[in-house]
């Protein structure tokens, strides 16, 4: 149970700090345990390296300065047998010798975590066993030693630090920095090949259900997206069939309906217009708009293409139905949306048409901002509770208040603005009013 809750608590951490995109996601995945394998390695390689080179250094730096202290106790201590260890140590071995007298100054506070300090005084008194003082870190880049060859005589070495200790790793760090950069480099276009296969039939996956020309599309990438690809392609054509046979049938099934009603109407054109026959002729008027009805919900959009229209115009035309003074546009004029034209009309008039019906005024505002059309229809009508808006867009269900119908009657109006509605990719929402009534909220990407 701990380990769970532990994974899941993991889990919805990286969900939360982790990028949204596949390639961001790859690419840490494949660039970050590299990186930090690197990473780690090129820390021990350095560690090690200093260790080792710095125990060189020291020791060897500490064997020179015994070695003229030496010396110096086996001459006869004069001004030339200093003058001879001095020019051994400075032109020689290059250890930056001054002989004064005097006495060491008091030690040094010893620098914290400083290797190389603990490393010297290490080597310089296994060397030699006489007093002396270090100062490593005063001086920046020299290291001064202080030995007191004789009780009033003392040794004073200035030397560079690289002398005595390893100083500079910066080839080091600039090797594993550049390697880090040319590997990221290299995973970044590496995955970036092989992530757009994937955006590509995301993209053609989208244009598909928006009703878009998928323009030239063609699986590639590995081997699994190829055949997420070649699974797209089949399901599209499987689908255009389906809808080309759905198509072909409800053709057939309309054309043999319709001519049965006109059969209807001249027969009962022929009984006249008596009393009897007027309410024949308005069932069948009726029965005639249910058909038209019931073929534009399940026909769709009938693959029609979308096209740059004027938005003004499309909600205008919709509008006629709208009695004097009922309907207020509100949109910017000459604002061009790409959009079926049909099906987006047929959209507006049953928004609208449903609103007229049972508003005394209705509102229509539109607006386009970052690609996304926004359509209001507002109005101050009985509206649809909050609890039953679900049910106003199930096909044939009429409410109570019947707000969800179309102009037939049928209790298709909000489906069929809804199934337009994702067919241009976007949805259709209900919602309050600020007038009181119901808000209807159409967003489509444009």
């Amino acid at each position: 149970m701990a380990q769970n809750w532990l994974y899941n608590r993991f889990n919805a951490f990286l969900e939360r700090h982790m990028p949204e995109g596949l390639f961001p996601r790859a690419l840490i995945i494949l660039v970050a345990p590299v990186v930090l394998l690197q990473t780690i390695m090129t820390g021990l390689i350095l560690e090690r390296h200093f260790e080792n080179v710095t125990r060189l250094l020291a020791r060897s730096y500490a064997r020179d300065v015994a070695v003229l202290v030496q010396l110096y106790d086996d001459s006869d201590k004069s001004a030339a047998a200093e003058a001879n260890i001095q020019k051994l140590a400075n032109d020689t071995l290059g250890l930056g010798l001054t002989i004064t007298r005097g006495h060491l100054p008091e030690p040094l506070p010893v620098p914290f975590f400083s290797r190389a300090d603990t490393r010297l005084t290490r080597e310089l008194t296994v060397q030699m066993n006489r007093p002396f003082w270090l100062d490593i870190s005063q001086q920046p880049e020299f290291v001064e030693v202080k030995v007191l060859a004789t009780p009033d005589t003392v040794f004073d070495f200035r030397t560079r630090g690289e002398r005595t200790f390893a100083t500079s790793t910066g080839f080091l760090l600039a090797l594993m920095l550049l390697s880090s950069v040319l590997l990221l480099a290299i995973a970044t276009i590496f995955l970036r090949n092989q992530i757009r296969p994937i955006t590509d039939l995301a993209r053609a996956a989208q244009s598909f259900g928006t009703g878009r020309d998928l323009g030239v599309f063609k699986p590639r990438g590995a081997r699994e997206v190829r055949a997420a690809g070649l699974a797209f392609l089949d399901m599209r054509d499987r689908i255009a069939k389906q809808v080309e046979q759905r198509t072909a049938m409800l053709a057939g099934v309309s054309h043999d309906l319709r001519t049965i009603l006109t059969r209807f109407k001249l027969e009962l054109a022929v009984l006249g217009d008596g009393p009897k026959v007027q309410p024949l002729k308005e069932d069948v008027d009726e029965m005639q708009r249910m058909l038209e009805a019931y073929m534009a919900f399940v026909k769709g959009d009938a693959g029609e293409t979308p096209q740059e229209v004027e938005l003004f115009g499309l909600v205008q035309s919709a509008a006629r139905t709208c009695r004097d003074g009922t309907c207020e546009i509100d949109m910017p004029p000459g604002q061009m949306v790409r959009v079926k034209p049909n099906a987006f009309g047929r959209l507006l008039a049953n928004l609208i048409g449903n609103a007229v019906r049972y508003a005394k005024t209705v509102k229509v505002t539109a607006r386009v901002a970052d690609h996304m059309l926004t359509l209001l229809v507002d109005d101050d009508g009985p509206g649809i509770p909050a609890d039953k808006r679900a049910d106003a867009f199930r096909p044939f269900v009429r409410l109570d208040n019947a707000r969800n119908l179309d102009e037939t009657g049928t209790g298709l109006g909000l489906a069929i603005a809804l199934d337009i509605a994702r067919a241009h990719g976007g949805e259709l929402t209900l919602q309050d009013s600020p007038k009181g009534g119901l808000r209807a909220e159409v967003k489509i990407p444009v």
